[in-house]
């Protein structure tokens, strides 16, 4: 390994506790990284800074040895409930990795505590666990931290606590805005004394940092770290002793490429990332193209600036006539939404190509253990990460959940099965290898007409790659995917919802000039996925697929392996066909019409029909009908006591045109007599 360093821990001008040190000296971190030298002596004399240097470069101990520090210095001590620092990050495998690197250097503190808030957890047992052991330190993602804050009914007064707080800081601050956490973060920072010491940390500083920077930072001072021998004017952010490559190769090459890639690489740690990550919005709208979804309304959904930097009321009346991306997400994956109802493409299937590929590489690369990993799991991310980390060798298959300061020791290859939909982001994939004085490669595989990102990335990000020839021998791998996919019906689900999946992405990429949808070869893109046959989308309407050849089979008729899945498919099947019997003959209303159109049309024809019948049927002439209308006017007053016997007698014949029976009138016979 070669040492990236900046002078000792000891040539700090401010002098850091013996037993940091003795923490420093066990870690094996005898020198200090660039961005730790420059941060750390900041961060100790009361400045707000906005740190940014290339992935891997050591920010984690940037920001926890100060806070470390500062928290030994405060004149009166923290008690239990009192909060002190406040680390926030937009993963929940972020937040235990900084965790473990905390614990590291307050175990010999054990005047600290501190305590984690992620996802995936029991929030009721994370509140019982700060009330009995505190936590003067949180760790936490965004959503839960602003969760908490809302349990004072369960007798956690976070707001409280949190009025000691002497430092925040916010790290891979450009993602947490990315992913959508602007309103969790304002929320939170509503909560927190004005009077802090405030770090943001990131390896890309996005406009929208920047405008983070200005609201929630005073006088801050901005950090730019850059790799040694780049020159000042570049911006490249990758690591110096990262190889990076490419490989072109068409779309039904790809996946035999990557396989014999792997077989070839047995005895490496590998990461394999895959661009599914649709935006939840943009899911729905692709959904809802399809659909006509009773009584779901849409609205446009816009990228919306830095919460901090608008005023409360604008805050307040932001959200109105816009559509909620959680309720939105939850309608599609709630169990009674349209989309559980035999429709196959929803939300749920961006993390499908995830879960397509890895089950086909445990089926084709042997004697590897091979695990995967995306955001749409619960409880066993945690697990699948913790185990990965411990590997010597392996493959793990993830989302760009993984992407953004994920430590995982000796990663030697990154594979992109296809590029992510932002150039920052391919920047933060490469950098799960190669870091902290380590070497380490990176490899995109890119489809013919995809060339030109390579130019695209050199002049963006001053990233520079070579190109990797194609492997020659690498065989046919495709048949015994598809094979796959006729034995068992969950994979050929997750085959087709992979591929909507891949198409959706690349719709909405960033450097839209380069992915082009419309250049799409859709018919090898659909072998190289291994489909039996084209799912049914939008973006492939009104097209004509003469090179592909669809499977010679029913897929209705593929059942699942899984015997209970199975079992319970033929159950919804039986009843559709029942209730297809007893809706036969009736009138069915238009599809692509919303039902509720369609019920407002029948009932306006309804109320014609009757009218017709009224004015059909009555031979009444209008005076007529106006006298007699004026008749039982006069009648209900009479029965009411408001007129006498004699004033209605006087109205009903005051007109001289008629007579009225009194027997109609409701008037007894023996009165009549008289």
């Amino acid at each position: 390994m070669e040492h990236v360093t900046e002078g000792s821990w000891e040539s700090l001008p401010i002098r850091l506790h013996p037993l940091v040190l003795g923490a420093l000296r066990e870690l094996g971190f005898p020198y200090m990284t660039p961005v730790q030298s420059a941060t750390i002596p900041l961060f100790m004399k009361n400045k707000d800074v906005a740190a940014e240097a290339v992935t891997g470069s050591g920010k984690t101990l940037a920001f926890v040895i100060p806070i470390l520090e500062i928290l030994l210095r405060r004149e009166e001590k923290l008690k239990k409930n009192q909060v002190g620092a406040i680390i926030i990050t937009p993963t929940r495998e972020l937040a235990i990795q900084i965790d473990e690197v905390l614990a590291h250097f307050t175990k010999p503190f054990p005047q600290f505590s501190q305590i984690l808030w992620i996802g995936g957890r029991n929030p009721g047992e994370d509140v019982a666990r700060f009330k009995e052991q505190g936590g003067n330190i949180v760790v936490a993602t965004p959503g839960r931290l602003e969760d908490m804050f809302r349990r004072k009914a369960e007798g956690l007064d976070l707001a409280s606590c949190v009025r000691s707080l002497d430092v925040l800081v916010l790290d891979e601050a450009d993602r947490l805005l990315d992913m959508g956490f602007e309103a969790s973060i304002n929320t939170i920072l509503e909560f927190l004394p004005k009077q802090r010491r405030t770090g943001l940390f990131s390896a890309t500083q996005t406009q929208e940092v920047e405008s983070l920077v200005r609201a929630g930072l005073r006088n801050p001072v901005r950090i730019s770290v850059k790799e040694k021998g780049v020159a000042a004017s570049s911006t490249q952010k990758t690591p110096s002793r990262l190889e990076n490559y490419y490989m072109v190769c068409k779309a039904d090459e790809k996946f035999n490429q990557l396989v014999h890639f792997l077989r070839n690489h047995k005895q490496e740690k590998h990461l394999i990332f895959f661009s599914v990550q649709v935006s939840i919005s943009a899911t729905i709208l692709a959904f809802c193209s399809c659909l006509s979804l009773p009584g779901l309304k849409m609205a446009t959904v816009m990228p919306a600036a830095p919460s901090a930097l608008k005023t409360k009321e604008e805050r307040q009346g932001e959200g109105k006539g816009i559509l909620h991306i959680r309720r939105a997400e939850s309608f599609l994956r709630s169990p009674a939404s349209p989309a559980d109802s035999g429709f196959h493409f929803r939300g749920q299937s961006t993390c499908a190509c995830v879960e397509y590929y890895g089950k086909a590489l445990e089926a084709l690369v042997k004697s590897v253990k091979i695990m995967c990993i995306h955001g749409k799991m619960k409880h066993k991310r945690n697990k699948i990460f913790m185990e990965f980390r411990k590997l010597q060798s392996g493959i793990l298959v993830c989302t760009d959940v993984m992407a953004r300061g994920i430590d995982i020791p000796e990663v030697n290859w990154v594979l992109q099965y296809d590029p992510p939909s932002s150039a920052s982001a391919f920047v933060h994939r490469c950098g799960r290898t190669a870091r902290i004085g380590h070497g380490g490669s990176a490899l995109v595989f890119l489809l013919p007409m995809e060339e030109s990102y390579i130019s695209f990335l050199e002049i963006n990000q001053k990233c520079p790659l070579q190109e990797m020839k194609l492997q020659k021998n690498t065989g046919d791998l495709l048949p015994k995917l598809k094979s796959m996919a006729l034995a068992d019906r969950a994979v050929f689900e997750k085959g087709m919802k992979a591929f909507v999946s891949y198409v959706q992405a690349y719709a909405k990429h960033e450097c839209s000039l380069i992915f082009r949808l419309k250049d799409l070869d859709f018919a090898r893109l659909a072998r190289g996925f291994a489909l039996l046959r084209m799912p049914k989308m939008p973006e492939l309407r009104g097209r004509q697929f003469p090179d592909f050849a669809p499977a010679d089979v029913n897929t209705d008729t593929i059942p699942f392996k899984d015997k209970v899945r199975e079992k319970q498919r033929q159950k919804l099947l039986e009843q559709q066909r029942k209730e297809k019997r007893e809706n036969e003959g009736r009138k069915k209303f238009i599809k692509n019409k919303a039902w509720s159109k369609q019920k407002a049309k029948k009932e306006k024809k309804k109320k014609m029909n009757e009218k017709r019948k009224r004015e059909e049927g009555c031979d009444i002439e209008d005076e007529d009908m106006e006298e007699l209308l004026n008749d039982t006017r006069l009648l209900k007053k009479f029965k009411k006591g408001k007129i006498t016997e004699e004033e209605f007698e006087k109205g009903l014949f005051s007109s001289g045109k008629r007579t009225v029976p009194t027997a109609d009138l409701g008037i007894p016979d023996s009165e009549e007599d008289c």
